[in-house]
C-alpha cells in the first residue's frame, strides 16, 4: 500500500486530463484516504521508476 511522503519541495503545474480518468482517481483518492494531489505524486512517481525504457534504448543504438 502507499505511504504518504511529506517534506518535499515543490512547484504549481497545470495539465489537462480526460473528464472519466479524473474521476476514477478522484474516487480511488478518496477510497484510500489520499488527496488527490497525492495520489497524483505517488502514481507519477511509480510510473517514472517502471518505465520500459527498451525505446530509448533503440534510439541511442542508432
Amino acid at each position: 500500500m502507499w505511504t504518504i511522503k511529506k517534506g518535499y519541495n515543490s512547484i504549481s503545474k497545470s495539465f489537462r486530463l480526460p473528464e472519466e480518468l479524473v474521476n476514477k482517481i478522484d474516487t480511488l483518492a478518496f477510497k484510500n484516504n489520499l488527496s488527490l494531489n497525492q495520489l497524483v505524486i505517488q502514481c507519477l512517481e511509480y510510473a517514472v521508476e517502471n518505465l520500459d525504457n527498451d525505446g530509448e534504448k533503440d534510439k541511442d543504438e542508432k
